[in-house]
């Protein structure tokens, strides 16, 4: 007979395992190529030293004249709080007691929710990665009193199903107007809530993740802003700190790109070995390969994510990227520092599955408690402004 217990010892056993790894590596590509480490991680906080520029102990002269003195490596202390990602499935008792005699339908019932659970995980993990840690994913342009439309800026981070917060653009959450996403038409760029949202539709107001403002992972947007602080070091005071960033590129093409390897070469000594850009700007480089007749290389990654070939360095596409902009990283200078991997959350008595306080269901919750850092954010490049095509 399948008890709560059972559930619950399931969980742990089985689906944990599998769950970490569809998160971990199959969840994005640009993820599956960086590495995850408890390093580093004291307390909330990520604290690690960062070296810059080069060691100044080095120097010529005569044959019996003085050595060079010595002077150590530079170092700055990065600083970053530890962001909680949290991921929650629920089960109804009814549908627990309808399968309780029968262990085959309470396994798929399981499988649905965990299946559920991973492909909504890795959507917010992709979009966290590439996104500023702001949790905006959406900003109002105009609204329809007649349709109930609202156009929004981009929907490339947005999906139906998402419950999300409604700010107006002081930064103040709007009360009552948290909703779920019911409708997007993708080619007009308009979504519908499952709220009325008069009063909710200004233009400028904009959209998070429910209770994510300002709480999201240390991403690439975050990283490739111009000004600011970036790990509580201000960037004005160390250059190095600020990626190189090309706008208004224009069209795309092998040199374009080798431009900017070069140049990540020269100054940080980076090697990049990821490339992440738009389906539209994919295209427009694969039209570009066709047009001077050159084969295009097919790559497996890790994952089992495949993407073409420059030189041998992966090119994917990513929903997440914007529309005319293209990645350009050294993986190996970022880390995901965490205080562990995904685990279940649990009570006091060692229990995973909850009854929700006055309802007849029952929850339990994923979390990891981690951040990204990027070692040498002088190292990565960002290209924007590019033609790509719309061509089906």
């Amino acid at each position: 007979m399948v008890t709560l217990t059972s559930a619950e010892n399931a969980l742990k056993t089985v689906y944990l395992g599998v769950v970490t790894n569809q998160l971990n590596v199959n969840a994005n590509p640009l993820l599956s190529k960086i590495k995850q480490t408890t390093s580093d991680v004291w307390g909330k906080e990520v604290r690690k030293l960062a070296p810059f520029g080069l060691n100044g102990g080095v120097g010529a002269g005569t044959e019996e004249g003085a050595l060079p003195s010595a002077a150590a490596n530079n170092y700055v202390q990065f600083v970053s709080e530890l962001k909680n990602l949290y991921g929650t499935i629920e089960l109804s008792d009814k549908a627990i007691r309808a399968s309780s005699n029968n262990a085959g339908s309470f396994v798929n019932l399981l499988n649905d929710e965990m299946e559920g659970l991973i492909k909504a995980s890795s959507f917010n993990f992709g979009r966290m990665l590439y996104g500023d840690g702001s949790g905006v994913i959406a900003t109002v342009t105009a609204y329809s009193t007649e349709t109930k439309l609202i156009t929004v800026d981009s929907v490339r981070n947005l999906m139906e199903g998402m419950t999300v917060d409604t700010y107006t653009d002081a930064d103040a959450k709007v009360v009552g107007k948290t909703a779920r996403i019911n409708f997007i038409d993708r080619a007009n760029k308009q979504i519908k809530l499952s709220v009325d949202p008069d009063a909710a539709t200004d233009a400028d107001y904009y959209f998070t993740v429910q209770n994510s403002k300002g709480l999201e992972l240390t991403g690439l947007g975050k990283i490739f802003a111009t000004g600011g602080s970036l790990y509580g070091v201000t960037r004005s005071e160390h250059s190095w700190m600020t990626p190189y960033m090309k706008a208004s590129v224009g069209a795309i093409g092998d040199s374009v790109i080798q431009t900017a390897i070069d140049y990540l070469e020269e100054v940080s000594g980076s090697n990049v070995d990821f490339i992440a850009t738009s389906q539209k700007v994919k295209r427009g480089y694969q039209q570009y390969l066709a047009t001077f007749r050159r084969n295009i290389d097919i790559m497996e990654l890790a994952g089992g994510f495949k993407a073409i070939s420059y030189n041998g360095i992966p090119v994917i596409s990513d929903r997440f990227v914007e529309e005319d902009a293209m990645y350009l990283l050294d993986t190996s200078e970022f880390a995901l520092h965490q205080l562990c991997d995904w685990k279940w959350l649990e009570g006091e008595d060692g229990r995973i599955i909850k009854q929700m306080p006055g309802y007849a269901t029952y929850n339990a919750t994923l979390v990891k408690y981690a951040d990204l850092i990027c070692n040498k954010p002088s190292g990565q490049a960002k290209l924007s402004g590019l033609d790509g095509t719309s061509e089906e």
